[in-house]
């Protein structure tokens, strides 16, 4: 039997994106063969399939970072055929073969069990960009930040993790300040629970070392200027839980927030994030939202065909909210 894969090959040093049958024989000889049900498509997915960064580590590949299925085979012990199983990291689309296919041969300590009540499609709307915003939102809470402490600044708020954030966040009772270059997304993210919108030219361009006190807190996906700034527009005792580079890698700012306010920059990372705590997120996912936030998460359900043309659009910051993939589409 075989079936259907994006594969990423490269030619003179330029990444070739097509659909290629496979079979199961053709997969890595890991421990648990997964039939993906859906899987997404991500930041890193699309710099992967376009080869706009080196993202990819070896040729050819199978991209997809996320995936979430049914178990076929196991020789893990803690995973039985039929098992409901996700996916998120671990290198997977990056130097192992990954989600965005019919089927995935994967380590058994990178997955986890699916919570009850939360179906595959659900947990792909999510993705990684969903479960690296719990991740923040953990964060927030592990340093002190309540609703009470004040409003909560998300960035980049109209993408993946950016989005989730905003409702996680309101489900929790926080007030939200959601930044966005892109207006005409602010009804989506009111609606998601944001109740301020600015732009985010006011935080994407040089500042000042130490701002005025604006945010008890924030989430941030952007880095540099914007991460600087937020980092210099923290209150007393502030957090930033920092998780992105949409804006750059560097990071423009000064000490003096941190020593003259006592802020804290917490950094986040969901590829190699301990098994026990993905576990804690996914739950806690599956417990605040419902399906009508899973509706507007969406934005798009796409095959993985379509896949390979929507990643362009996603890297020019075209997209908002989730792009699906049903993989046996």
């Amino acid at each position: 039997m075989t079936f259907q894969a994006v594969m990423l090959e490269q030619q003179e040093r330029q990444t070739l994106a097509r659909l290629t049958s496979l079979s199961s024989s053709d997969l890595p000889d890991e421990e648990v063969l997964v039939a993906i049900d859906y899987s997404t498509l991500n930041y890193k997915d699309a710099l992967a399939i376009t080869g706009q960064a080196p993202v990819v580590r070896r040729f050819p590949l199978i991209p997809g970072i996320d995936c979430a299925g049914q178990v076929l085979e196991s020789r893990h012990a803690d995973f039985q055929q039929g098992d409901r199983v996700l996916l998120n990291g671990w290198g997977v689309g990056e130097q192992h073969w990954g989600g965005l296919a019919q089927q995935a041969r994967l380590k058994g300590d990178w997955l986890i069990h699916q919570p009850e009540g939360l179906t595959s499609r659900q947990a792909m709307i999510l993705g990684t960009a969903g479960y690296t915003a719990m991740l923040c939102v953990m964060a927030l809470e592990r340093h002190g930040i309540t609703p009470a402490a004040g409003p909560v600044l998300v960035t980049g708020a109209a993408g993946g993790v950016g989005s989730v954030a905003v409702a996680l966040l309101a489900r929790l009772g926080y007030q939200v300040v959601a930044s966005t270059g892109r207006p005409e997304e602010a009804d989506f993210l009111t609606q998601l629970g944001a109740t301020q919108i600015i732009d985010r030219a006011e935080l994407s361009t040089a500042g000042k070392p130490l701002a005025k006190e604006r945010w008890a807190a924030a989430i941030d996906s952007v880095g540099s200027h914007t991460l600087a700034n937020v980092c210099a527009s923290l209150q007393y005792r502030g957090v930033v839980a920092a998780c992105g580079l949409a804006q750059g890698m560097d990071l423009p700012a000064s000490v003096a927030p941190f020593i003259l306010r006592g802020i804290t920059l917490a950094g986040v990372d969901s590829v190699y994030c301990p098994v026990a705590e993905r576990k804690i997120a996914w739950q806690r996912l599956s417990e605040l939202l419902d399906e009508s936030i899973y509706t507007q998460l969406l934005l798009e359900e796409v095959s993985l065909a379509q896949s390979l043309e929507r990643a362009p659009a996603l890297l020019a910051g075209q997209i908002r909210g989730r792009l699906l993939v049903d993989v046996n589409r």
